[in-house]
């Protein structure tokens, strides 16, 4: 049986923890900020998990 292939643009958006969780970054913080206002901007920096729903799906992408 040939070996599982890795979908790319899933390693590229998101990192595993040691514990297993999968963190992504927000999406919209990469141009147009200047329509954007300050605290919206500053939210955009923090580092969430994804969903535990939706992380079914990732796992499977990344081949974990």
């Amino acid at each position: 049986m040939p070996k599982m292939k890795t979908n790319k643009s899933a390693v590229k958006r998101v990192k595993v923890t040691g514990s297993g969780k999968i963190k992504r970054r927000s999406p919209g913080a990469g141009h147009l900020k200047s329509r954007k206002s300050p605290k919206r901007l500053r939210r955009f920096r923090k580092v969430k998990d994804v969903s535990p729903p939706f992380a079914r799906h990732i796992r499977r992408m990344l081949g974990i």
